[in-house]
């Protein structure tokens, strides 16, 4: 779903509400149930069902179990994984963070609530260093940069935008830190905006980031060939048991999109472990910043 699709009239929906929506939509048509037959397990109207459905209101707990009641679901497992779903996307829907101190534009404040609140991020990026990842001199360049994104370049001055960047890092010193699965192209460490001057330190970054045991850094090599995941980069966010709930971010030049479906974010898991199993390992990759760093 692209951003503007996100807005109906004056409500907005969420990533995590769309993302509940769909599972209740798919458990109501498997079970070939009605929305007015859902409504009336609810005591509702037809219209709360179908708002429900379309992430367009958080969902209550008492809503959640009476809809697996009545579409026959009695899995433990998948009844709590609904259920915190909706207690993550009602949260996210009410939370006051850092973010608030910033002018974050559009799609990209959105992207930062959520980082706050998963639990592991896969990210593959075969254009830029990853934006948890920058060092201030790199976002100073890139922003100069003619190759920059829109969502790079952003309406922010540079100071805020690089304090936004800094307060995004929190999550990997947070207790539990967040766990970060990243694999970069190896295009992205040899043409670094600024030259040596900005690649030096922020190879040094990437190798302090990569010691630290919930960051799993590798660098897909050019002697890999090609693959699919050159196509664009992409950030798999979850936010409890692997795959249970798991949304996908992708950006392009001038489109960022969400990926909601539970099919279509499991494909983007598969490319990713792909493209990390053709990577150099954990220790080879670390050894190749090394290289690189003595080389600059």
């Amino acid at each position: 779903m692209t951003v503007s699709q996100a807005r109906q009239g004056n409500s907005t929906t969420s990533v995590l509400g769309r993302r509940l929506g769909a599972e209740l939509l798919k458990l109501r048509t498997t079970a070939g149930l009605t929305q007015p037959q859902a409504a009336k397990a609810l005591s509702a109207s037809t219209a709360k069902v179908a708002k429900l459905e379309g992430g367009w209101v958080p969902v209550r707990d008492p809503d959640i179990r009476a809809l697996c009641e009545l579409y026959n679901i009695h899995d433990l497992g998948r009844i709590g994984g609904l259920l915190e779903l909706a207690r993550v996307d009602r949260e996210r829907r009410k939370a006051k963070g850092w973010w608030d101190d910033y002018s974050i534009p559009g799609v990209m404040q959105e992207y930062v609530t959520l980082e706050s609140a998963a639990t592991a991020i896969k990210v593959w990026q075969p254009g830029f260093i990853p934006g948890l990842l920058q060092t201030p001199e790199y976002v100073r360049a890139l922003r100069k940069s003619p190759a920059a994104t829109a969502a790079i370049k952003g309406g922010q001055p540079d100071e805020e935008f690089i304090a936004a960047r800094l307060a995004r890092k929190r999550r990997l010193s947070d207790d539990p830190p967040l766990s970060l699965r990243v694999v970069i192209y190896e295009a992205v460490l040899r043409n670094f905006p600024g030259g040596a001057t900005t690649g030096v330190g922020q190879l040094e970054e990437l190798l302090k980031v990569a010691d630290r045991p919930s960051v799993d850094l590798r660098v897909f090599p050019f002697f890999a060939g090609t693959h699919p995941g050159l196509n664009g980069s992409f950030n798999l966010i979850s936010f409890a048991a692997p795959g249970a709930m798991d949304v996908v971010y992708v950006e392009a030049p001038f489109a960022q999109r969400w990926v909601e479906g539970g099919e279509a974010a499991a494909a983007y898991d598969e490319l990713f472990e792909k493209i990390a199993e053709h990577s150099l390992d954990e220790r080879e990759s670390v050894a190749y910043l090394h290289k690189l760093r003595k080389e600059l």
